[in-house]
């Protein structure tokens, strides 16, 4: 079981991982349109992911300890708690946003690349706190979490982190990083996720009556980041209606992987 753990904590990161290493089979950056799919996908499966396999399992763990018609309640509060950390997070930490647009502020090769790492990792946070939130709600041996559906949400994770490993190195190499440079640093932009994931397995084992609270945050912190930066830069421009059938495929994707794995 600590192998099976192991790899449903890795496999988010492998997905960026993979996709960075596309750096060194496509050329200078990835296309437009692609990158609005491609953005529209990732909003579907984080989008979905948020509510079959965080916030449904959160009222089902609230249920179970009793809280009946009111199981919403740890939902809600976790949910807005997330929301707030977000944009705490948003606000207090410069970045580049997802589509790349540069900020007021120094324009060296190193800044960008530096403020384009933050952005992935804010953006991957959440992300690895729900994967570490689910696989803690399963270790606590709560009926509403199997292994097959914490690893259901890994696997969408990875999906969707795939095309980001890629949005992230293809513009680094754009901007004259080395291939090799441009696919460590977006390898490294997926290492907060098991990172995150970990600790919040370890802060729940200390307060098991939170993981309701947990769930939930975790699906508002991934649903801040969907709405204030994906959907946006996927839906900016000309062509939103393929980010809109990306968003649909993805959303369906997750739905039918937590549904048949869960």
């Amino acid at each position: 079981m600590t192998l099976q753990i192991a790899i449903g904590l890795l496999l988010p990161f492998a997905g960026t991982t993979l996709g960075a290493a596309l750096v060194f089979l496509m050329k200078d950056k990835v296309n437009p349109l692609l990158q609005k799919i491609l953005l529209g996908f990732a909003s579907g499966v984080m989008m979905a992911a948020s509510v079959w396999s965080l916030l449904i399992p959160s009222m089902e763990m609230s249920q179970d300890n009793g809280l009946g018609k009111l199981s919403f309640i740890p939902a809600i509060i976790g949910f807005m708690l997330g929301i707030v950390m977000l944009i705490i997070i948003d606000k207090s930490v410069p970045h580049l946003h997802l589509g790349l647009d540069e900020p007021d502020g120094p324009k060296s090769s190193l800044h960008k690349t530096t403020m384009m790492i933050l952005a992935v990792a804010i953006h991957n946070l959440p992300e690895g706190m729900a994967v570490g939130a689910i696989f803690a709600g399963m270790l606590a041996d709560n009926t509403a979490i199997s292994f097959s559906a914490a690893l259901a949400l890994s696997i969408g994770i990875a999906i969707q982190n795939f095309p980001e490993g890629a949005i992230v190195s293809m513009p680094l190499k754009s901007e004259g990083q080395s291939k090799l440079k441009a696919f460590t640093y977006g390898t490294l932009s997926g290492l907060v996720e098991p990172i995150g994931a970990v600790a919040t397995i370890l802060l729940s084992r200390i307060m098991i009556p939170l993981l309701p609270y947990l769930l939930s945050f975790a699906a508002g912190a991934m649903i801040f980041v969907t709405v204030e930066e994906t959907i946006p830069e996927a839906s900016e421009g000309s062509h939103s209606n393929m980010a809109t059938i990306g968003f649909s495929v993805g959303f369906a994707i997750m739905m039918i992987l937590d549904t048949t794995l869960g």
